[in-house]
Formats: structure tokens, C-alpha cells, sequence
């Protein structure tokens, strides 16, 4: 695919807000201001980009516990975002969701989930309203590697095999499922490579190159969009931090982190722009204090909001 010089550029800036934005929930979470669990997406962000630059308001994805990235690529609004990780009335699911549970059903965002594995029945189905409705519409489905052993992970790709439903499956391989390497628990050395037992195109990419991502999830895409059915990409990437903020991560080898960090996927990208003239440092300067101020406005947003009332505790429950 050939990828215009504005999408390069607003891909750059998409990472670079998740980033912003991550670092700076990490450090309110630390203050004590975010209560909950909260787990960071640093380092993986080239994987949100890239399949989100292909996806319209009208296509659906599900997210995980590890979703801010997601929905920020997708086009969260970062007020909403940052009310509910603060537990305010102001959020996106009134404070009473936190992090992970914020959906936006109107940017077919149908929300992060807390239960590993939870997504992709869910994208499935929403695949499935889409072919019964007649419309060209797509379902994306992030998922971890952890949640690539779950049985309803299994059950969803054979039946949206089946079906030849228009959902594209994207493994988010960080290689650690909480505290478990990869290559503890999986007897096959890709995640892609259980795509044959669904006879369906599975892929390996670099999660750290932005433009392989977005290249990947074009083909994908175009194919579940001509009802030619499923794909899975998986996308190698890592987690700079822990699997949740507090965890020491004593299980991961500070040369391996170090390693990854040398592949951060923002400075590949920015080194690259930079190279074909896209990007200047004044520009990258005048970006991240772009960034600097919406997310300054987000969080005075969210600290000004009100709580949810006591008498509201039980409004928008379901079981």
C-alpha cells in the first residue's frame, strides 16, 4: 500500500499521544489520583496505529485491559478518558467502569475488557451483525498472547472461519501473559501459526514498525471487507513496563528490556521522517506541546468533574 506523507506524519502523532498520554496516567496513578489497576500500552503503540489508520467510524473493534491505546487510535476523546480513569460522573462509562471498561459505542469502540480472552467472541459477533445487515463494516479484535490460549478466543476464529465473517484477529504479542513467557506456554512458536487449523491467512509482523502493522491490516481489511472471511496478524512487540503499574517485574532480564527499548517504535518512526524531510525538530517540538496542553486540559477536566452520586450506584448496572 502506498501510504500518503500526511498518514506517516499522523501516525508519528498518534503514537506519540499514547505515549504522552500513558506517561502521564502513570505518573497521577503513582500520586494516588487514579484508583483501580491501570496497565500501560508504552512500547506497543505501533500496533494501534497501524490497524486503526485503516478502520472508518463504522468499523467496531474490542479492546483489552490494556486498551487506552486502542481507543485513542480509534479516536477516543481523551476528556472522557482521563474523567474515568479519575472514577468522575464526567467519563465515558460515568466513573464507574475505570480503565478498563471504557467503550464509545458511536466510534465503534465496543469496549476494553477485563477478562482475557473476553474480545473475541465479541468482535465475532459484531462481524456477524455486519455481514446478516448487508454492510461493508469491519470488527478488529486486539488481543494478547495470554488470551490466545483461552478457549473463546478458539471458538470465536473457528466459527468466524466458518462464516467467513468480517473480523480481522490482531495478537498483540508482548511475550509475557502477566508474569508467564510465551515460550512457556505455547508448544508452537507464533501465535499466526494456529491461523492453518482455521484455514485462514495468518501473518507475522514486526509490532514495533508502524508501517508494517498498517501495511498488514490493510491486506486484512480489504480481504474481510470482499467477504473473503478472516485474517490473524500477529504483531512481536513488548511492553516497557509492568503487566499493571506496581508490578517489579522481576520475572523479565534488564538486558532483554533494554534490548526492546532500542526498538521503541517512536524514535524508528521520528528517525525516519525526519530523513525524508516529513518532520523537523521544531515540528516534533511543536507536537508534543500540542499534546502537552490537551492532556493538561484533560486533567483539569477530569479533577474538576463531580463524583458519581451514592444514589446513582446501581443506575446502568447489568447482570
Amino acid at each position: 500500500m502506498e501510504l500518503t506523507n500526511e498518514q506517516l506524519v499522523k501516525m508519528y502523532t498518534t503514537m506519540v499521544k499514547i505515549r504522552t498520554f500513558e506517561n502521564r496516567v502513570a505518573e497521577l496513578f503513582a500520586d494516588g489520583k487514579i484508583p483501580g489497576f491501570v496497565h500501560l500500552y508504552v512500547g506497543e503503540e505501533a500496533v494501534a496505529t497501524g490497524v486503526c489508520e485503516n478502520l472508518t467510524n463504522n468499523d467496531y473493534i474490542t479492546s483489552t485491559h490494556r486498551g487506552h491505546g486502542h481507543l485513542l487510535a480509534k479516536g477516543g476523546d481523551i476528556n472522557k478518558m482521563m474523567a474515568e480513569l479519575f472514577g468522575k460522573k464526567t467519563g465515558y462509562c460515568k466513573g464507574k467502569g475505570g480503565s478498563m471498561h471504557i467503550a464509545d459505542l458511536d466510534l465503534g469502540i465496543m469496549g476494553a475488557n477485563g477478562i482475557v480472552g473476553g474480545g473475541p467472541p465479541l468482535a465475532s459477533g459484531a462481524a456477524l451483525a455486519s455481514q446478516y445487515m448487508g454492510n461493508d463494516n469491519v470488527a478488529v479484535c486486539f488481543f494478547g498472547d495470554g488470551a490466545s490460549n483461552q478457549g473463546t478466543t478458539h471458538e470465536a476464529m473457528n466459527l468466524a472461519a466458518c462464516w467467513k465473517l468480517p473480523v480481522v484477529f490482531v495478537n498483540e504479542n508482548n511475550m509475557y501473559g502477566i508474569s508467564s513467557c510465551t515460550l512457556n506456554s505455547m508448544c508452537v512458536p507464533n501465535v499466526a501459526d494456529r491461523a492453518a487449523g482455521y484455514d485462514i491467512p495468518g501473518v507475522v509482523v514486526d509490532g514495533n514498525d508502524v508501517i508494517a502493522v498498517c501495511e498488514a491490516a490493510s491486506e486484512a481489511v480489504k480481504r474481510a471487507r470482499q467477504g473473503k472471511g478472516p485474517s490473524l496478524i500477529e504483531c512481536k512487540t513488548y511492553r516497557h513496563r509492568g503487566h499493571f503499574e506496581g508490578d517489579p517485574c522481576s520475572y523479565r532480564d534488564d538486558d532483554e528490556v533494554a534490548e526492546w527499548k532500542e526498538k521503541d517504535p517512536i524514535p524508528r518512526l521520528e528517525k525516519k521522517l525526519l530523513e525524508m524531510g516529513l518532520l523537523t525538530e521544531n515540528k516534533i517540538e511543536e507536537i508534543q506541546t500540542e499534546l502537552q496542553k490537551e492532556l493538561a486540559a484533560a486533567e483539569k477536566f477530569a479533577d474538576e468533574s463531580p463524583l458519581p452520586d451514592v444514589s446513582e450506584l446501581l443506575e446502568d448496572v447489568y447482570t
